[in-house]
């Protein structure tokens, strides 16, 4: 993926400019052969609103955060291996313009921008730069996805039971499914390892669902090892998607030039120099 840029300095200047912007908390962004490809403020459907976040599309990875100070300090840093990702381009709703769907095992979310030009770029290049990631690190892409996360506002009933949702009946999401639950068909915590290390909050049918699949499991280790497994005990875990804070308006999205790179036609994007 334009292999001449990946050692120019205002390619270094680029990355370390990204990386500035996400201290202290950011990871480092610097690699050999990694190329800055473009960067630009989409809306990403988030468990309470629309919400604004800064995304830095690179050759063999995307990085995306919440908004400080406009191009000056983001935090929340996300880091997502191209090989991971899948674009779903979709219709316009009554709520969503220009928008996508983009699956990670981890996370999976709704994404609009500007413009329809600035959608059809932005998939472009992405999938543009998965293939070739795909081809250079000979990986397999990824199958299994999480679940997109049904918004708040969709529901006014559990999902599960039917109760309405009140002042101090909130609203919780089962991290499996996606549906909109409330706290008493919320209990349960277990580990999804695709989505985190900790135990996350599952509503009961998927605890269960998901109990008798790690039965079944290690009864299937126990018959081939010859000895019991003990059941893991989960601990309660109050980790939820934090939401952010809204920002502004949209700002225009830059691209790195490159013969390499695909442009669109009648582009509207101001190309980084």
């Amino acid at each position: 993926m334009a292999p001449r840029l990946a050692f120019t300095e205002d390619n270094a200047l680029r990355i370390a400019a990204v990386e500035r912007a996400f201290a202290p908390s950011g990871k480092s962004l610097s690699k050999p052969g990694r190329v800055l490809v473009g960067e630009g403020r989409l809306m990403k459907l988030c468990r309470r609103s629309l919400q604004p976040k800064m995304f830095f599309l690179f050759n063999d990875i995307i990085v995306y955060g919440s908004i400080v100070v406009h191009r000056l300090w983001y935090k929340n840093q996300h880091i997502i291996p191209l090989e991971d990702i899948v674009i779903e381009d979709l219709a316009d709703s009554l709520e969503m313009k220009n928008q996508w769907l983009l699956r990670t095992p981890k996370k999976s979310f709704y994404m609009s921008a500007a413009s329809e030009k600035e959608k059809q770029a932005w998939i472009c290049h992405i999938i543009e730069c998965r293939e070739q990631q795909l081809i250079s690190s000979r990986k397999e892409p990824t199958t299994s996805f999480a679940t997109t996360l049904i918004p708040d506002r969709a529901s006014q009933i559990c999902m599960r039971c039917v109760d309405k949702f009140t002042v101090t009946q909130r609203r919780h999401h089962c991290r499996q499914c996606g549906f909109v639950v409330c706290n008493s068909c919320s209990k349960c915590r277990i580990v999804i390892p695709a989505i985190s290390k900790k135990p996350v909050r599952v509503c009961t049918l998927c605890f269960n669902t998901l109990l008798c699949e790690k039965a079944k499991e290690e009864a299937g280790k126990r018959s081939s090892d010859g000895f019991d497994l003990e059941m893991p005990v989960y601990e309660a875990s109050s980790d939820e998607d934090s939401d952010e804070r809204e920002e502004d308006d949209m700002m225009p999205i830059r691209w790195v030039k490159s013969q390499n790179i695909y442009h669109p036609k009648n582009t509207c994007f101001a190309y980084l120099e």
